[in-house]
């Protein structure tokens, strides 16, 4: 594959994880579950997606204290609640198999 084709197949897996997560996403006013985001970044010899979320509040993405749980602000507990794990692994089961075949046919 050229590096184009490469790109061009990871900015695809971007996407559905970014519409993966955004849709696994609790929504209360759906802030959260729209400011899903991707980034592809070039390394000697490999590329990684990174997905992340632009909802930010005291320096933390949302996401965190809805995955992990978070304290509030009467002393209570909001248990974490693991959305992200479930909704990103059929993405990453989809490269594993797409990268799998190329390598088969090459």
């Amino acid at each position: 594959m050229s590096n184009n084709e490469q790109f061009k197949a990871l900015e695809g897996y971007g996407l559905k994880g970014v519409d993966a997560l955004s849709s696994a996403t609790p929504v209360d006013t759906s802030l959260t579950a729209n400011s899903w985001r991707f980034r592809i970044i070039k390394g000697r010899g490999h590329y990684t997606i990174m997905w992340f979320n632009t909802n930010v509040v005291s320096g933390t993405p949302v996401v965190i204290f809805i995955q992990y749980g978070h304290g509030t602000g009467t002393g209570g507990w909001v248990e974490g609640r693991d959305f992200i794990n479930p909704a990103i692994q059929p993405i990453f089961d989809q490269i594993a198999n797409d990268v799998w075949e190329k390598v088969r046919h090459a």
